[in-house]
């Protein structure tokens, strides 16, 4: 394993409650792991953690089999870390901001110049690297801060949210970028609070408030999900959602966009609700746009285990 936690615990001094509640979880060699969640679940922290710039509270945390805080000298070197902030020097070139973080890093002298002109024809910045890093879009500032992460061809890297905040070209691009790098066998750490690109990893682990909600491959998450999903547009809206409130067989459903996720019973049971649903709208006069059976999501994954976690037994 290239991580590995046990109990980890993180309390910030003044709060009652604590930042990261009890984690385990562990993150194989050249894969593409992802830790997801909303803003406050604690993936910054955790991921700071990881990277050695804030201390738990309790527990153990391992990389490549050293421990951190006791053995940085030893992870340093094998690790790549980009916060959430831009944290390049924006009076800098694209060249020199890269040749900074190589001598900051020790990257030999006489290797500097290739590993620059390789990191930024990898990234497609090679016509930009005498523009200066202030001056780059935010898709480009991205794209510049995992080369500056990679100078060194760690084994790990870890990125906070890398996407966030870019347009939706420069996320796709970036993605195929992340996929190369964990083809040639480096492992990418990264957090995220969009449930689509929590689908492009290899495995996940999904936190709320600080605690872990399930793990494991997002295939495997969402099979295991005991209900089935039917997607409802239908108009009014106020009528949509009503009829899914009176329908029986129906568990539970959550909007998204203009439409309804309505999860129904397993066990062959969603061909009879669905025309159950059908039947009851025709009823009401309601305008059936679409309603259709639909693949289940992490975002039905995420929205079930939340629930069951703010359940009174939960």
């Amino acid at each position: 394993m290239m991580i590995q936690t046990q109990a980890l615990i993180k309390r910030y001094n003044g709060q009652k409650q604590n930042a990261l509640k009890n984690l385990a979880f562990s993150v194989p060699q050249s894969s593409l792991y992802g830790l997801v969640g909303p803003d406050g679940a604690g993936k910054t922290t955790l991921l700071r953690i990881l990277a050695g710039v804030l201390p738990p509270t309790s527990g153990s945390v391992s990389i490549a089999g050293f421990k951190v805080g006791k053995e940085a000298a030893r992870i340093r070197p094998l690790m790549g870390y980009m916060p959430q902030e831009f944290s390049q020097y924006p009076d800098l070139s694209l060249e020199e901001n890269l040749d900074f973080f190589a001598q900051i890093q020790h990257v030999p002298r006489e290797k500097r110049a290739g590993r620059i002109r390789t990191l930024l024809e990898f990234t497609q910045l090679a016509p930009f690297a005498k523009r200066r890093a202030g001056k780059l879009s935010g898709g480009m500032k991205k794209k510049l801060a995992l080369a500056c992460a990679m100078v060194h061809e760690p084994r790990l890297l870890i990125l906070d949210e890398p996407s966030t905040g870019v347009d939706p070209v420069s996320r796709r691009e970036l993605w195929a970028l992340l996929g190369q790098v964990v083809q040639e066998g480096v492992t990418v750490l990264l957090s995220t609070p969009y449930m689509d690109e929590a689908e492009r990893c290899s495995q996940v682990s999904m936190l709320y408030e600080g605690q872990l909600l399930v793990s494991g491959a997002p295939s495997q998450i969402t099979q295991a999900l005991p209900f089935e999903i039917l997607e409802v547009k239908a108009k009014p809206r106020k009528l949509m959602r009503s009829v899914a409130d009176e329908t029986d067989g129906i568990l539970d459903w959550y909007p998204v966009g203009d439409s309804l996720r309505v999860a129904t019973k397993g066990n062959g049971s969603q061909g009879a609700i669905q025309q159950k649903l059908e039947a009851a709208y025709a009823a009401t006069g309601a305008q059936v746009l679409s309603l259709r059976p639909a693949r289940k999501t992490m975002e039905d994954a995420f929205v079930y285990y939340l629930r069951e976690e703010e359940a009174p037994n939960g």
